[in-house]
């Protein structure tokens, strides 16, 4: 419960009002056990004088006590977390939560469906598949925005396309964007599925991944081999002050990588 410093190595600028921030320990000792900060967990960060937030782990893993975090300015917390520069300190619990089940991916078509800033707890996914730690089959990445200026990590975007299927998708674009025009569930609508060895790992806007999810069920993908990141109302990152109830579940404690076919009748009910 009490929060390490940490010291922002560096600062990158997204695109605007989303940022990413690697940090270092600035006190403490680094976590030893491998399964600590696994892509899909997150940490609480602590702005002084300001509060906590969770942010998703958006870097490679790492036992020597260094952080990735792609942060979106969207309240009182983020914003004081942007006015933080090189060299300054903030506070980090964690890491929280259960993550991606990488152990299901060996020798599986991994889909991997991303949605605007829900590429960020996806991309150590892709990290872990690029060094090819788990063997998988074979990785499409959908990847949806609402403009070309608002994808993230845009650099590494053309770099991951030399060895993986990278399928884009924006909503408004000019004539000069070379790819698909639209919501990113037409191209994986019109994408043929293995779906005896696919597993689809899902983080978005959450009408996003409702209508994925949808495309994938009627493309015949079992519910059991669909995964998605629920991220909303969490607080206290320990399940004790009730904020992020969802049904039976605690987001923060049984989350926020969920098995659909373990959740799907809460995401049928209006409202919750």
């Amino acid at each position: 419960m009490i929060p390490l410093l940490y010291r922002i190595e560096h600062r990158q600028e997204e695109y605007p009002g989303t940022f990413t921030l690697q940090l270092s320990m600035a006190q403490g000792r680094a976590v030893a056990d491998p399964e600590a900060g696994r892509p899909g967990q997150f940490n609480m960060l602590y702005a002084f004088g300001a509060g906590e937030v969770p942010i998703s782990v958006s870097g490679p893993v790492s036992t020597d006590g260094a952080l990735v975090h792609t942060i979106r300015t969207q309240g009182l917390v983020t914003r004081a977390l942007q006015r933080l520069g090189q060299g300054e300190q903030l506070g980090v619990r964690g890491p929280f939560g259960c993550g991606w089940p990488l152990e299901r991916i060996r020798g599986r078509d991994l889909l991997i469906i991303a949605g605007g800033l829900g590429l960020a707890p996806l991309r150590p996914v892709v990290y872990k598949l690029l060094q090819d730690e788990q063997g998988a089959r074979r990785v499409r990445l959908f990847y949806g925005a609402r403009r070309p200026q608002e994808r993230l990590y845009r650099r590494e975007l053309t770099q991951w396309a030399q060895s993986t299927e990278l399928v884009q998708s924006v909503d408004h674009a000019d004539s000069a964007w070379p790819g698909h025009i639209g919501v990113i569930t037409d191209p994986l609508a019109a994408a043929q599925i293995d779906t005896g060895k696919a597993l689809a790992f899902v983080c978005g806007p959450e009408i996003m991944m409702r209508f994925c999810i949808q495309t994938l069920i009627k493309k015949g993908l079992p519910e059991s081999a669909i995964y998605l990141s629920m991220e909303r109302n969490m607080k206290c990152a320990t399940g004790h002050c009730g904020h992020c109830q969802w049904g039976p579940n605690f987001i923060c404690k049984d989350g926020p990588v969920f098995c659909y076919r373990d959740i799907h009748s809460w995401l049928r009910i209006r409202a919750l």
